[in-house]
């Protein structure tokens, strides 16, 4: 199947936020709220078909003046071990380098994948304190079980 990576539109906010929704569904990721996805529109980066189906998702969360988190990963399960997971990474990567930003990091439970494409395992404990701003809001919170990955780029 061809697909495109594509910085997500608003017209893509209902199809983005039903594929989120069912990823929080199974414990893959933690839901995001509409108003939340509109709001960070611009973070986001979206994979789709020739028919313009939604097939996976990533988005760039600046934190801190040289650091930005990877978030709401997400590719079709029939689509994974095809490519597109680590396009829509580089595709964030490739912004965090425009920006200026030399250190990106996710909360995962995917470190296999992660690990491939050069993020290394560190404590949470080395992440500044506004990474945490949203952890108080996680139902997870405060026993998260996500591990923290981070890349220098």
């Amino acid at each position: 199947m061809e697909y495109k990576l594509y910085r997500a539109l608003v017209g893509d906010i209902k199809g983005l936020h039903s594929l989120l929704l069912a990823a929080a569904g199974s414990g893959q990721l933690l839901s995001r709220s509409l108003s939340d996805l509109y709001g960070h529109i611009r973070d986001f980066f979206v994979l789709r078909d020739r028919e313009g189906n939604i097939l996976g998702s990533c988005a760039l969360s600046v934190v801190w003046e040289d650091l930005a988190e990877i978030r709401s990963l997400f590719v079709q399960h029939d689509l994974r071990g095809q490519g597109y997971g680590s396009a829509l990474v580089n595709g964030c990567l490739d912004d965090a380098r425009g920006l200026g930003i030399r250190r990106v990091f996710t909360l995962t439970y995917e470190t296999i994948f992660f690990g491939k494409i050069g993020f290394s395992q560190v404590s949470k404990d080395v992440l500044p304190q506004k990474v945490w701003t949203d952890c108080i809001h996680c139902p997870k919170f405060p026993d998260c079980d996500e591990i923290a990955m981070q890349r220098n780029i």
